[in-house]
C-alpha cells in the first residue's frame, strides 16, 4: 500500500465531545431540546438562575415562591449534568404545585431530564401528561429510550409518532436508526431510509452516518457504502463510519483505503478515525501503514491520547515489536486499566503469532508477569482482564496459575460473568482437569452457545465422549442451536468412542436439520474414526465423496494409520497428495521420512529433504515446559545443563529398565532436529530416550508429590516410542501425566491415554 498523503493541521482535533454531537447515534440527544431551549430562552428569569448557586436557586424553589418557567431550565439542566434525580423530582413538584406544569416548553424539557437521568419510566409518565407534543418531544422520549438499552420501545414511539400525525425531523430518524443498529433490524431500517428519502434528507450527513453504521451492523456492506457515497457533505464522522464498516465486514484492507482517500480530501481524522485505523491495521498486522499513523497521531496532537496510544501499543505486539511496545508502556504517566489490558492481551494475542512453540511460550509467560504487575499495583482487574490471563493459562496448561486466578475471579466477582465463566470451563478442559471443568459448567448462572460447546469439546478431548455426546442432547433440549464448532466436538466424541453409526447420523443431522455445510475439521473427524478402527478402505472412500479437497492434516492421518497397520502401498499413495500440496510444516516431513526411513525408500528420502530445503523449512524445535509452584521450567531435547540433570537421566534410565517388562521396546526415528550435533542429517538415526517432554516429566516426578498430576505442554507431537513409554510410566508411578503436545491432548492414567492409544500410530 502506498504512502499516507499529508493532511494540513490548521484545526484543533475533535473531542470525544465533538465526535458524539455529529455521530449518528449521538445525534438525537446532543442535538435534543434541551440545547435549543438554553439557546431561546434568555429571559430575566433564566440570568437570576445563572447567577444564582445551585443549591441557593433550589432552597429559592421550595420556599413556595413562584417563579418564571425559564427559572427552571438552568437548575434542570444542573440536575441533568450531575444525575441528581431526587432534585429534579422536587422541582417537578414545585412545577406541578406553581402550576408551571401548563407549560408544553418546560414539561418537554423535564422528560428530557428524567430520559438522561436514566429514569425513563417517570419519562414517560411526565411524557403522557404533556399538554400537547411536538417532534422535540418525541424525539426526546425515543432518544432516552436508546440511551437505556431499549431501543424496541424507541422503536415503539417512533411508530406511535407517526401514527399521531407528527413529521420526523433528520435527528428523530437518525434516533430511530439508531435504535433499529441496536436491534439489528435491517428491515425497520430499510423502512426508516424510505422515510428519508420521501422527506429529502437521505443525502443529510447525520442521515448518511446512521445509515451506513445501521447497514454494516446488519452485514450489509454495500448498502453501507452506496449511504456513505449518497451524503453530499461528508464529515470526519461519515469518514470513520465508513472505515469501521470495512474493517467490522472483514475488508481491513479496503478500509485502510478509504482511509487514506479520506486523507487525500483534506479531511482531519480525529481518535476515533485513528484507533479505527489502527485497528485495520493490527487485522493485516501491517507494521509500514501502522507506523504511519503513529506519525501522524503526533502530528495532530494526539501523543498523549491513552486510546490511540493503547491501539498503537497493541499493533506493534501483535506485530511482534515487543521493544517498541513496552517503551510506550513504561512511557505512559497514568497507567489504566485498559492500557493493562491492552499489553496482556496483545502478548495473548502473540501467542498465536509467534514463529514457534517457544515464542509463543515466552509471550504467554511475560502475560502473566504483566497480570501479575497489574496486581500489585492496586488497581483491580476487570472481566476483560480475566478472560486473557485465563485464555493464556489454556494455552500454557498452567494449572496453578488457573486456580488462582479462578480464585481471584470469586474474590472480585467476577466469576458469575459469562464470558469469565466460559474462560475457565475452557482453561481447566485444556489443562486436562475435565471434573473441574464440569464443575466450573454446571455452576455457570447462563450459559451460551460457546459455554456448551467448550464442555463438550473438553469431554471429547478428554476421553469422555459418551459425557460429550450427552450433554449436546442437553444443549439441545434447552434449546440452544449447535453451530459447526459444536459438531467437530461431537463428531470427534464419536470418533475416540468408535460410534460409526452414531457419526453419520450427528453429521447428516448437520447437514439436513441444521443446514450447516461440512467443513474440513468434520470431515477430519470422520476420517480419524475410521483410522482409529483400522477401517482404512472406507476412509479412502469417504475422501472421494468429500465436497471438499483433503488438506495436508487428513492425509497425514492416513499416511500415520497406514503406516501402522503396514498397508504401505496405500500409505505412499497418501504420501504422494501430500507432497503435491508442498506443506510448510517441518512435523508433517518428518513424517513423511520416518515411512520412507522404514520402507528403505531412500529417493523418497532424498527428494523429501530436497523440497524441504526449496521451502527453506527450519528443524524441529523439540521443547516442553512444566508448571511448577508458579514457575515453568522449559526441557529441550537431550538437555543436560539442568541443575537437575543427573538425577533426572538417572530416574528415567531405572524407568526405561522398569518399563521393559512390560513389553516396552525403544524404537529409533528418522528426525530433522534442531541441535547442532545432528547436522549431518543423512546419519540423523538418533536415540530418542531424551526427548524434552521425557525430562520435564522426570523433573515432575522428582519435584511434587504423589497425588499431583504431571502437566506438559510440547511444542511438536509426540513420537510412538515416547508415547508408549509414557503410558506405562503413568502405571509404573501411579500419576496421572498430562501431555499437550501440538496436534491433541493425552492423558494418561494407569496405563492408559485418553487418545485412545491413536498416538501410537505417529
Amino acid at each position: 500500500m502506498a504512502s499516507l498523503p499529508s493532511v494540513a493541521v490548521t484545526r484543533t482535533p475533535k473531542s470525544e465531545s465533538e465526535f458524539r454531537k455529529y455521530s449518528a447515534s449521538f445525534l438525537p440527544s446532543e442535538k435534543s431540546p434541551s440545547v435549543s431551549y438554553q439557546r431561546s430562552t434568555q429571559l430575566d428569569g433564566v440570568s437570576e438562575a445563572r447567577c444564582l448557586d445551585f443549591r441557593e436557586a433550589l432552597s429559592f424553589i421550595r420556599e413556595g415562591t413562584k417563579v418564571e418557567s425559564a427559572f427552571y431550565v438552568p437548575i434542570l439542566q444542573e440536575c441533568i449534568d450531575k444525575k441528581l434525580v431526587s432534585d429534579a423530582q422536587k422541582i417537578h413538584a414545585h412545577i406541578v404545585k406553581t402550576g408551571a406544569h401548563k407549560d408544553a416548553f418546560l414539561m418537554t424539557f423535564l422528560v428530557n431530564v428524567y430520559a438522561k437521568c436514566g429514569t425513563m419510566e417517570t419519562a414517560r409518565k411526565v411524557f403522557d401528561e404533556l399538554p400537547r407534543r411536538n417532534v422535540v418531544s418525541w424525539t426526546t422520549l425515543m432518544t432516552g429510550y436508546v440511551h437505556d438499552s431499549k431501543p424496541e420501545l424507541a422503536v415503539q414511539v417512533f411508530r406511535e409518532m407517526l401514527e399521531a400525525g407528527a413529521y420526523p425531523t433528520n435527528y428523530t430518524l437518525g434516533t430511530a436508526l439508531s435504535a433499529s443498529s441496536d436491534l439489528h433490524s435491517k428491515e425497520l431500517g430499510k423502512q426508516i431510509h424510505g422515510y428519508s428519502i420521501k422527506y429529502r434528507i437521505e443525502f443529510d450527513a447525520s442521515i448518511g452516518n446512521s445509515l451506513c453504521s445501521l447497514y454494516s451492523k446488519c452485514g450489509s456492506l454495500e448498502c453501507a457504502v452506496k449511504a456513505f457515497r449518497r451524503i453530499r457533505d461528508k464529515n470526519v464522522i461519515s469518514w470513520t463510519t465508513v472505515i469501521s464498516a470495512w474493517g467490522d465486514n472483514g475488508e481491513a484492507a479496503t478500509g485502510l483505503q478509504f482511509f487514506v482517500e479520506m486523507l487525500s480530501e483534506c479531511v482531519e481524522p480525529n481518535e476515533f478515525t485513528l484507533t479505527s485505523a489502527l485497528s485495520l491495521c493490527c487485522v493485516m498486522q501491517s507494521l509500514d501503514i501502522g507506523t504511519q499513523i503513529h506519525s501522524l497521531t503526533i502530528k495532530l496532537g494526539f501523543e498523549s491520547n491513552l486510546p490511540i496510544k493503547n491501539s498503537i501499543m497493541y499493533l506493534y505486539l501483535k506485530c511482534g515489536w515487543i521493544h517498541e511496545a513496552k517503551k510506550l508502556f513504561d512511557e505512559m504517566e497514568t497507567i489504566s486499566l485498559v492500557t493493562w489490558n491492552a499489553m496482556i492481551a496483545g502478548h495473548a494475542r502473540m501467542m498465536d503469532f509467534a514463529k514457534d512453540d517457544l515464542a509463543a511460550h515466552q509471550c504467554g509467560t511475560e502475560a502473566l508477569s504483566i497480570f501479575l504487575k497489574l496486581n500489585r499495583s492496586g488497581m483491580k482487574p476487570d472481566l476483560f482482564t480475566f478472560s486473557s490471563v485465563l485464555s493464556v493459562c489454556s494455552s500454557l496448561v498452567a494449572l496453578e496459575q488457573g486456580e488462582q486466578v479462578h480464585a481471584q475471579t470469586i474474590k472480585t466477582g467476577f466469576l458469575s460473568d459469562v464470558v469469565v465463566g466460559t474462560a475457565l470451563v475452557n482453561m481447566y478442559n485444556k489443562c486436562g482437569s475435565i471434573e473441574r471443568a464440569s464443575k466450573a459448567f454446571v455452576e455457570m448462572s447462563i450459559r451460551t452457545l460457546i459455554s456448551w460447546t467448550s464442555m463438550i469439546t473438553g469431554y471429547a478431548q478428554n476421553g469422555q465422549p459418551q459425557q460429550a455426546l450427552l450433554l449436546f442432547e442437553d444443549m439441545r433440549l434447552a434449546g440452544v442451536r449447535p453451530n459447526k464448532i459444536t459438531f467437530v466436538g461431537v463428531l470427534s466424541a464419536c470418533s475416540h468412542a468408535g460410534m460409526v453409526d452414531e457419526a453419520l447420523d450427528y453429521f447428516q443431522m448437520m447437514k439436513n436439520e441444521y443446514k450447516i455445510t461440512p467443513v474440513m475439521d468434520h470431515y477430519a473427524c470422520l476420517i480419524d474414526m475410521f483410522v482409529r478402527l483400522g477401517r482404512l478402505d472406507e476412509a479412502f472412500d469417504f475422501i472421494k465423496e468429500m465436497d471438499l479437497e483433503p488438506n495436508e492434516f487428513i492425509w497425514s492421518i492416513l499416511i500415520a494409520g497406514c503406516r501402522s497397520q503396514g498397508k504401505l502401498e496405500l500409505g505412499f499413495y497418501a504420501a504422494e497428495q501430500l507432497l503435491n500440496l508442498k506443506p510448510k510444516d517441518t512435523e508433517t516431513y518428518n513424517l513423511l521420512l520416518n515411512m520412507y526411513l522404514s520402507a528403505g525408500k531412500w529417493k523418497e528420502v532424498s527428494r523429501v529433504r530436497k523440497m524441504m530445503k526449496e521451502e527453506k523449512l527450519g528443524r524441529l524445535k523439540d521443547w516442553s515446559w512444566i508448571s511448577i509452584k508458579d514457575k515453568i521450567y522449559s526441557f529441550k531435547r537431550n538437555a543436560r545443563s539442568h541443575a537437575q540433570s543427573g538425577e533426572m537421566y538417572e530416574l528415567l534410565g531405572n524407568l526405561h529398565e522398569k518399563a521393559k517388562s512390560f513389553g516396552y521396546e525403544w524404537e529409533e526415528s528418522l528426525e530433522v532436529t534442531d541441535e547442532e550435533e545432528d547436522a549431518d542429517e543423512e546419519k540423523a538415526l538418533t536415540s530418542i530416550v531424551y526427548h524434552s517432554e521425557k525430562l520435564a516429566i522426570a523433573f515432575g516426578l522428582l519435584n511434587t508429590s504423589n497425588a499431583v498430576p504431571i502437566r506438559v505442554t510440547k511444542s511438536i507431537s509426540m513420537c510412538r516410542d515416547c508415547h508408549n513409554f509414557i503410558r506405562i510410566i503413568s502405571l509404573l508411578s501411579a500419576r496421572e501425566i498430562i501431555i499437550r503436545d501440538s496436534k491433541r491432548l493425552h492423558k494418561f492414567i494407569n496405563g492408559h491415554c485418553s487418545c485412545g492409544d491413536f498416538g501410537t500410530l505417529i
